[in-house]
């Protein structure tokens, strides 16, 4: 498969064929793809790709004439710093004589213009030099065994997949998605700069360390932002914290996109947004949120524009004032800042970028015939350079060296390719070719024998950081935690360290935060104090007001109607019990034992009433007796229910012959067993009342605004033994009832009460999950809910057929009927 793509590369692109010849002719006729490169010649080149202008120019492209060299516009200062950093390091290792002696390092430094296409024709440049003659009159082509470039993650992947076909390994700087981790797909791909896995858990760390439940993700649309804002969406998801929205940026939004995007972030209850973007795609949202003036949101950055000069201007600090996020390392690069001010527009070697950063730097033309680079759009400008002007003079990113963060990644990529390098020039054993079994040529090096010792590099570099890659070619994941801060108005953002994220540490160090140090949006750490326990700050976040107290009143209209629901449960109990008084002495009344069912009717009124003790604010009192209330009610309930089952169970088997269980069921006997069992419940009861009884408590950890008040149970244990013997005493009278059901209709109770322990059953399983689901206040109404619904469902199916007979069908309410069978 890879030989049929390099076929049809070298199709296209046949200058990439690599005969050799002894013709001068043919050695002229070679050229670079891209004249936009600055160079310098050595023993062995590296080349480095950087997106010095920030966007391409359109241009219109047909099928009848040769697209022309493509420009672009917006030169980036902060990225050509990057391309001067690299120069200056290579100088550095050439002046080292204990790092490569004997041999230089030339360089040839390209701008992509953050453009994948030409980032990959760049790449093939690259690939296919300027042949020259040598010596011995044999063209041949700069040794460029490795790349390091491309900034971007979406164009690593790009350039990734194209020189996979001629294995030049890539070592990026700035491209952090974790997709490029892959090997399967980018085997020759290494970088310094730790994977988004680390920062996008780092981040979600951060998130729940500070609480924050609610949040909202923004991410560009390309692959750092995209696989930024999932891989945080899932690991913050898995912590249980909420997104609120997930925005993506359009590369070349609309006005009306941007419009929307900022009408989600405003309109958005979440006051948290977590970006990963560059800060090319960053800058259209923030330039409309100043537009808008949208403020009240804290911002979490990725590395990407965490210290972006671009974004952190004293006009963008009234809306992202407090922003935080995770940088990466800085350092402080002796003799950098000097290099970078004694650039000269027009020395040798010439470069074009110089010249073009001189003239946007001092607003002036340069009176000279040499080129522009070809990606440039040149600028004219009223006035003339003299070339003498002072670069220390001015103050802008080129030279602020406070944050070298990518600079510093530089300086790995460019150290790391020299130690590996070293290590072929030494030829260590243990760093011999695994392809050719011998020391290589480190004057005529092949891309794929650089890529055996990159694998195996290891040193620790004058800052004293190890530098290493992991089997997926990736460094350690650390970062700085920084927090953009100012002092008085006129002062620029600073970006304060706050804290540290070390993924190479134990899980519990890895995180390190001064939270002391920290300001957050709106205001400065002197005015920051926490607010008591009992009280939440207000939308402005400048007072402490008092938490609001939570819990289930009956002034509220749902307590209203949870105690209506209830008092007419009471009232339906008492009104059938004067019904029964009234018709005491009819056939209907006297068969369904008066005395047990008078009983049950004053228990369960006092099951109705019971669920008024769980309404209104719980305290020292309130809390033991709705526990207990409703332990010892239905106790006595369950107990008059399986008295009466027993008794018609054993009304039918009496009329036996020879049968004399009967005696053992008369009214004393049917009185001691629901005094027994509802005696086994006071017993339980009174040992939870004396050991570990319920208490009221104020349950802040549910919610960060308000306080619950409720009952705790006090004794778990004991709590369970109540109500399983509540579920006990229903099972047991549910199957003596059930075993009853075939018994003669017309004097049958059985079958009722089996209706009544189905519902009472099934309301009580349900209660289960609904309890333990239940957040806050709702938690005492399913409760109430639960007891409401078990007392309505004994007292309809037991109790309404009966009342029914006797009010409005009085001739079935007689001896004869009732004896009759069906």
């Amino acid at each position: 498969m890879k030989m049929a793509v390099l076929q049809t590369v070298l199709l296209v692109f046949p200058f990439l064929y690599t005969s050799q010849t002894t013709s001068d002719e043919d050695c002229k006729l070679w050229r670079d793809l891209d004249s936009a490169v600055v160079h310098k010649d050595g023993h062995i080149v590296l080349a480095g790709m950087f997106p010095i202008h920030s966007k391409g120019v359109e241009q219109e492209l047909n099928i009848t004439s040769r697209p022309e060299q493509r420009t672009c516009r917006g030169f980036n200062m902060r990225v050509f710093r990057w391309s001067q950093s690299m120069i200056f390091f290579i100088e550095e290792i050439n002046r080292n004589p204990a790092l490569l002696p004997n041999i230089t390092l030339g360089y040839r430094l390209y701008d992509t213009c953050g453009l994948t296409t030409l980032s990959q024709r760049t790449a093939l440049s690259v690939v296919s030099q300027p042949r020259r003659k040598s010596s011995s009159g044999v063209c041949s082509t700069p040794s460029i065994p490795i790349i390091i470039g491309d900034s971007g993650s979406t164009l690593s992947m790009a350039n990734s997949r194209l020189l996979n076909l001629f294995r030049i390994p890539l070592v990026s700087y700035f491209a952090s998605c974790a997709c490029l981790s892959d090997k399967h797909q980018f085997p020759y791909f290494f970088r310094t700069i730790p994977s988004d896995v680390n920062q996008a858990n780092a981040l979600a760390r951060l998130v729940k360390h500070f609480g924050w439940t609610w949040v909202g993700t923004v991410g560009a649309d390309d692959a750092y932002g995209r696989t930024g804002i999932d891989m945080f969406t899932a690991e913050v998801t898995r912590l249980g914290v909420c997104v609120a929205y997930r925005v993506i940026i359009p590369k070349l939004p609309t006005q009306q996109q941007l419009q929307e995007i900022v009408r989600t972030i405003r309109d958005s209850t979440a006051r948290v947004l977590v970006v990963f973007a560059i800060e090319e795609d960053i800058k259209p949202v923030v330039d409309e949120i100043i537009r808008q003036n949208v403020t009240g949101k804290q911002w979490v950055a990725s590395e990407a524009w965490v210290t972006s000069t671009l974004i952190s201007t004293t006009d963008n600090y009234p809306s992202l004032s407090g922003t935080i996020g995770f940088a990466i390392r800085r350092a402080e690069i002796s003799g950098l800042k000097s290099f970078l001010e004694s650039i000269q527009p027009l020395a040798k070697p010439y470069n074009p970028f110089a010249r073009e950063f001189w003239e946007t730097q001092f607003q002036c033309s340069l009176n000279t015939s040499l080129p522009f680079a070809s990606t440039t759009e040149p600028v004219q400008y009223s006035r003339t350079c003299s070339g003498k002007e002072m670069i220390m003079e001015t103050q802008s990113i080129y030279n602020d060296v406070s944050e070298l963060r990518v600079t510093y990644n530089m300086h790995k990529a460019v150290y790391t390719v020299a130690y590996a390098l070293h290590n072929l020039l030494l030829c260590q054993r243990e760093n011999v070719s695994a392809f050719t079994k011998s020391c290589p040529d480190i004057l005529n090096l092949q891309p794929w024998q650089v890529v055996e010792v990159l694998r195996k590099v290891n040193y620790t570099n004058i800052f004293g950081d190890l530098i290493y890659f992991d089997k997926n070619g990736d460094p350690v994941g650390s970062y700085d935690i920084v927090n953009w801060q100012r002092g008085r108005e006129e002062d620029p953002v600073q970006y304060v360290t706050v804290g540290r994220f070390d993924s190479s540490s134990p899980t519990a160090k890895q995180l390190v935060l001064n939270q002391d140090k920290i300001i957050w949006h709106g205001g400065n750490q002197s005015e920051c104090i926490p607010c008591p326990e009992d009280f939440w700050s207000n939308q402005l976040r400048n007072h402490c007001i008092p938490k609001q107290i939570e819990f289930l009143s009956y002034s509220e209209a749902f307590g209203m109607a949870l105690a209506a629901t209830a008092i007419l449960g009471a009232v339906s109990a008492v009104t059938v019990a004067v019904i029964f008084f009234r018709y005491r002495y009819t056939p209907l009344v006297r068969a369904n034992n008066s005395e047990l069912s008078f009983l049950l009717l004053l228990s369960l009124t006092l099951c109705f009433m019971c669920a008024l003790t769980f309404l209104g604010q719980p305290s020292r009192w309130a809390c033991p007796l709705r526990r207990t209330a409703f332990g010892l009610t239905f106790a006595l309930c369950l107990s008059c229910l399986l008295s009466k089952t027993l008794v018609v169970l054993m009304a039918f088997k009496a009329t036996l012959p020879g049968n004399n269980t009967a005696r053992w069921f008369r009214p004393p006997q049917q009185r001691l067993g629901v005094f027994l069992c509802s005696v086994l419940q006071g017993g339980v009861c009174a040992a939870w009342l004396t050991t570990a009884p319920p208490y009221p408590v104020r349950n802040t950890w549910l919610y960060r605004d308000r306080i619950i008040l409720e009952c705790h149970l006090g004794s778990v244990a004991l709590f369970s033994c109540v109500l399983g013997y509540i579920g006990c005493l229903a099972a047991f009278c549910f199957i003596l009832a059930f075993l009853a059901r075939k018994l003669p209709d017309n004097f049958n109770e059985a079958k009722f009460i089996t209706f009544s322990m189905l519902i009472f059953c099934a309301v009580w399983i349900t209660f289960i999950p609904a309890y333990v689901s239940s957040p806050g206040k709702f938690t005492v109404a399913v409760e109430i809910f639960a007891i409401l619904a078990s007392s309505y469902g004994v007292l309809l199916c037991i109790f309404a057929p009966k009342c029914y007979i006797i009010i409005f069908m009085p001739e079935r309410n007689s001896k004869k009927y009732l004896m009759s069978q069906r």
